[in-house]
């Protein structure tokens, strides 16, 4: 960040370079806006506007240290009493809404300090992955490469599973590997031989080489993900719930205890198999809110996840259950 040191009238100045400059006090040398005001020779008022353009152009990135999400009770809590890696814990947002961004920005931060030079990073679909996604600041790791776990489909949410790996891959500066297929067919006959199409069966390979991953657990309520992008009709759910099923992972149905249950879906599904998902070096498991608590729990017993995101109202709501 450039800083403007000589200057007595903000009219000698450009417009960029003031902005630059207010910013640079403000956030480094830890002035009040008052005296950002003064020294500047300008209104508060115009401080204020002024640091608002540096956060709107991307002059300023704010991040606050995993260490202090990762290491406080509630964190230690679910840490302990789950057996995982860690677990990173934000505030409670006054919305559902509100707690999912924040819960989606949290794993943004911590994100690129999980991963390290020769990562394989399968990544899933859904709302809470995509935030991620669009929530990483620009980095550049080495030698990182990011897989697509889920085929695709179009979906009325604005985003497809492509391009939740691609803009994870992008902003970590990572190689990206798409899975170019339908997430589901409706014929396993057809699904079979697309899966054995070489181009297809390489992406899928590539799949088991992964080391680490990050996925959300759906729900099984009917208006769960599942069936709002199209992977799963009403009846396909209610059929899997007959048998048991409490929690969707990566498009897959599991039940309380995080065993796959079987469906006329999974002949007919192309995407990572749950079996690749066990035994990871990271299984970062990134969801929010009452509905998620019981497929979240069913996807730890299950064995996938060693790391976790959640808000402090979800995290306590998990340790009541």
């Amino acid at each position: 960040m450039a800083i403007v040191t000589r200057r007595r009238n903000a009219g000698q100045v450009s417009g960029e370079s003031i902005v630059i400059e207010a910013a640079w006090m403000y956030y480094h040398d830890g002035l009040n806006q008052a005296e950002i005001a003064k020294k500047l020779e300008v209104s508060r008022a115009t401080v204020v506007n002024y640091l608002q353009e540096a956060r709107e152009k991307g002059y300023i990135r704010i991040s606050l240290a995993p260490e202090v999400f990762s290491g406080h009770q509630l964190a230690e809590d679910l840490r302990n009493r789950f057996d995982l890696k860690a677990a990173y814990v934000v505030p409670a947002g006054n919305t559902e809404e509100e707690s999912l961004l924040r819960v989606a920005r949290g794993a943004a931060e911590w994100l690129p300090s999980l991963l390290g030079a020769g990562d394989r990073l399968g990544v899933a679909w859904g709302r809470t992955v995509y935030g991620v996604a669009e929530a990483l600041d620009q980095s550049s790791l080495k030698d990182v490469t990011v897989s697509q776990l889920v085929g695709s489909m179009a979906t009325p949410y604005g985003f497809t599973a492509e391009i939740c790996s691609a803009y994870m891959a992008q902003n970590l500066g990572a190689k990206c590997i798409n899975l170019h297929a339908p997430a589901v067919l409706s014929d396993p006959a057809l699904a079979a031989r697309l899966r054995n199409e070489p181009i297809i069966r390489t992406q899928l390979d590539a799949l088991s080489h992964c080391n680490k991953a990050i996925f959300a657990a759906g729900s099984c309520d009917p208006d769960s993900h599942v069936v709002g992008s199209g992977v799963a009709s009403a009846q396909d759910l209610a059929g899997y719930v007959s048998q048991g099923a409490r929690g969707v992972l990566c498009g897959r149905f599991i039940n309380r205890a995080g065993v796959p249950v079987s469906g006329a879906l999974d002949d007919r599904m192309i995407g990572v198999n749950l079996k690749d998902l066990l035994g990871l070096d990271m299984g970062l498991l990134v969801s929010d809110g009452a509905d998620k608590v019981v497929p979240m729990l069913s996807a730890i017993a299950g064995g996938f996840v060693t790391h976790i995101v959640t808000s402090a109202t979800t995290a306590k709501q998990m340790l009541a259950a």
